[in-house]
């Protein structure tokens, strides 16, 4: 049995890419296999996904684009993630359901409504966020501590390229020094670029633990974890894995 019944997934669009390819379509089959191995475990699954394979607010603030319209671009490229992410799932007969964190008209995907994704995750269906907090100057990380908050997750998970949270960026450091277990204050005093420090105090407050790990190497690692598996780095109120 899963140590968790419902889990938000917080997939990043850098995660979705490939060399040549915003939105790789190989990439999309082992979120599939990953997710799947997760409902298989009898997990309600929900997910947010980033943007940033495509657009990224900040950079385009970063080279003169007014911050708030380089992030309703970013918030766009969320959409068109979740959207190729629904359509692999349809593919592979996974029933799931699109909703943007603001208004989008023409069917494309329903507004964010927690009672609805609640309803949604219990019957099985897989719920993808877009659109982070649907308002500028949030990152997609905050948007995911929100949704765990409103859909009443046990656990947020977060992918990265690296296989947990490290003191510096092991890319630059090969000396960097990997936690197996943090606190929320420890996480956000040390300043840890990982996950911002709005979604590390929303977790905090409400009590829900943070799962940072490498996910798609092995498309095993998630559901290793729902089996109880220490993998990655967990930030919780006291810094232990309970």
């Amino acid at each position: 049995m899963a140590i968790y019944s419902r889990i938000l997934l917080k997939l990043s669009g850098e995660a979705l890419a490939s060399e040549g390819n915003s939105i790789d379509p190989k990439t999309l089959d082992k979120v599939v296999s990953i997710v799947r191995s997760a409902l298989d475990l009898d997990v309600e699954v929900a997910i947010v996904i980033g943007g940033g394979n495509i657009f990224r607010g900040a950079s385009l603030a970063k080279v003169g684009m007014n911050r708030v319209t380089g992030d309703h671009i970013g918030m766009l490229a969320t959409v068109m993630n979740a959207l190729a992410i629904a359509d692999a799932f349809e593919r592979n007969q996974i029933a799931s359901t699109v909703m943007s964190g603001f208004p989008i008209g023409g069917g494309v995907c329903d507004p964010v409504d927690h009672n609805k994704a609640k309803e949604a995750l219990s019957q099985g269906k897989v719920v993808i966020f877009s659109a982070g907090t649907g308002s500028p100057c949030f990152t997609t990380d905050t948007g995911a501590a929100l949704r765990a908050i409103e859909v009443e997750a046990d656990v947020v998970f977060k992918a990265t390229k690296v296989d947990g949270i490290y003191c510096s960026d092991p890319a630059n450091n090969a000396n960097a020094v990997k936690y197996d277990t943090l606190s929320f204050n420890e996480a956000i005093e040390k300043n840890l670029a990982v996950m911002d420090t709005a979604a590390f105090a929303l977790c905090r407050e409400h009590n829900i633990n943070i799962c940072v790990f490498s996910m798609l190497d092995d498309i095993n690692t998630l559901s290793n974890i729902l089996n109880g598996r220490s993998v990655g780095t967990t930030v919780s109120q006291n810094g232990d894995l309970t």
